[in-house]
């Protein structure tokens, strides 16, 4: 963030390659005639490495090869596993930060090199076998300029989005609401109704209800499930079973858990994170 409030401007690598000792600067021609219009910043983000709100002059595909990052933008909040990236636009002001150990591999692509891609707004993508190949390949150092333009069109050309809804629980600002919102944060799986909330912290709960509306756009129960499938993402991926995540959260079964995961975000906790085998 700069020092007037503004997100910080990037040029390619940013703050991420800086961290990975990637000199800063954009594509760039590999013989001053052949330009790069995708450049594969290749970092290790330990636990809790966090990236500042900053934004780029180049699209971003935000990818973890190993480990979870949460990318956050003003739209939303999504938690990526390596099954998943989130392609954030040019200018786009964003914050990144792992999850637990990641090692990320993001292309940046130049906007003139990519027009058959014109998604304006963060988008999730799959990441199969093919497309993690295709950035390992644009990492090599050795590719001819010819090879190199085939992998970047068939990388951009395999890119496809998938059904997944953002994940956002703001806290609110008004200190009785914001006590509820941090409890909930801390332990998901509380039930108190929002009646008994307003015994704890000294409002009426037609108090809090018109509050959490107010200041974080949803309803209560909205900002609820939010947070409680925030807090399920991370126990998904370590591969916990589905009852044991169901109850962590405040799910009375797996069956109900799964129905509110797909009523959320949009796929099934399965789908989201797959099996490993």
């Amino acid at each position: 963030m700069s020092r007037d409030g503004q997100p910080r401007v990037c040029a390619v690598p940013d703050p991420e390659q800086r961290a990975a000792g990637v000199e800063r600067r954009p594509p760039a021609p590999r013989d001053g005639r052949h330009p790069t219009a995708i450049f594969v910043g290749h970092f290790t983000m330990p636990r809790g490495t966090a990236f500042s709100r900053h934004w780029h002059p180049v699209h971003q595909l935000a990818w973890s090869e190993r480990g979870l990052v949460r990318v956050t933008t003003r739209q939303g909040s999504w938690l990526l596993p390596p099954t998943l990236a989130l392609w954030i636009p040019a200018g786009v002001p964003h914050t990144t930060e792992s999850a637990g150990d990641a090692v990320m591999r993001s292309p940046y692509v130049a906007p003139e090199s990519c027009p058959q891609v014109d998604w304006t707004e963060p988008t999730v993508v799959s990441v199969g076998p093919l497309l993690s190949a295709l950035v390992d390949h644009l990492l090599r150092s050795d590719l001819t300029p010819g090879a190199r333009t085939r992998a970047e069109a068939v990388l951009l050309d395999v890119l496809r989005p998938v059904p997944v809804t953002s994940v956002s629980a703001p806290e609110p600002r008004d200190p009785r609401a914001r006590e509820v919102a941090r409890a909930l944060t801390a332990h998901p799986a509380d039930p108190r109704p929002l009646a008994a909330w307003g015994a704890h912290v000294g409002a009426s709960a037609r108090t809090l209800a018109r509050l959490f509306v107010a200041e974080t756009g949803l309803a209560f129960g909205q900002w609820r499930e939010q947070a409680r499938m925030r807090a399920a993402m991370p126990l998904l991926a370590e591969g916990l079973p589905l009852e044991s995540v169901a109850h962590r959260v405040g799910y009375a079964s797996a069956s109900s858990f799964v129905s509110a995961f797909h009523r959320t975000i949009g796929v099934t906790p399965r789908e989201y994170f797959p099996v490993r085998r």
